[in-house]
């Protein structure tokens, strides 16, 4: 298990990164489930972060501009392909079929926005939540991808209901994009950055695990970053097919 995360503050410079939102009603917030707990063993760490990485006022005013903007267009034919073979892996962790539908568009669409390959979107929720949208993890990550609450007060957003599964992934997708770029294409940085453990390889085996054993739907040639962090990094989930 990696560290657990820092739980700063923000300094209070950086809440003058401001913009305008819809109020979203609070949900009620129950307790991750066993099946979670079971599945995601590392989500307690959730999406933390050393201070002076997660405040950086880049990553803010990319948080804001995301969260500002409209759901955007996707490609149809794309989508229904990908969504047709990602429905059946899901099937394991969501019953409802209709409930399973609407979080892969959701993540096919925050994804492309982001230029990550939702394969791996989906990896780092089985990772963090098992899927378990009301996941909440022993240092208050919320979510599908484990956010964890100073972001909304950083930005200005304390509105901003992490429970909810746009919400959630919004956020999730725009913070692991801003690592991969940080990180200069290192996928097995960027992971472990996401999760607050760099410089250790526990969540990143997991997260390339869970890609490249249950979600990948691309062949290894079209995905270059994959190739690099295997060919970088001594990854016991690298080493098979």
């Amino acid at each position: 298990m990696v560290a657990a995360p820092l739980r700063h503050r923000p300094h209070a410079a950086l809440l003058l990164v401001t913009l305008t939102a819809a109020l979203i009603t609070a949900a009620d917030v129950r307790a991750q489930s066993p099946e979670a707990a079971a599945n995601s063993a590392v989500s307690v760490q959730s999406l933390s972060v050393d201070t002076s990485t997660a405040m950086d006022s880049e990553l803010l005013t990319k948080l804001a501009h995301t969260l500002a903007a409209d759901e955007g267009a996707i490609d149809h034919f794309d989508a229904q392909v990908w969504l047709l073979a990602s429905d059946q892996r899901l099937e394991r962790f969501m019953d409802d079929h209709q409930s399973r539908l609407d979080l892969l568009h959701l993540v096919h669409r925050e994804a492309n926005r982001q230029n990550l390959d939702p394969d791996l979107v989906l990896a780092v929720m089985q990772v963090e939540s098992a899927f378990d949208r009301f996941a909440i993890s022993r240092v208050g990550a919320q979510g599908l991808m484990q956010i964890m609450p100073f972001w909304r007060e950083a930005l200005g957003r304390p509105q901003d209901n992490l429970i909810r599964a746009d919400t959630n992934v919004r956020y999730g997708t725009t913070i692991l994009a801003h690592y991969l770029e940080q990180s200069g294409g290192d996928l097995i940085d960027a992971l472990a950055r996401y999760n607050g453990s760099r410089g250790r390889l526990d969540y990143p085996e997991l997260v390339i695990g869970a890609w490249r054993k249950v979600w990948r739907n691309k062949p290894s040639s079209e995905l270059p970053q994959l190739i690099s962090g295997c060919s970088s990094y001594a990854l016991k989930a690298c080493r098979y097919q």
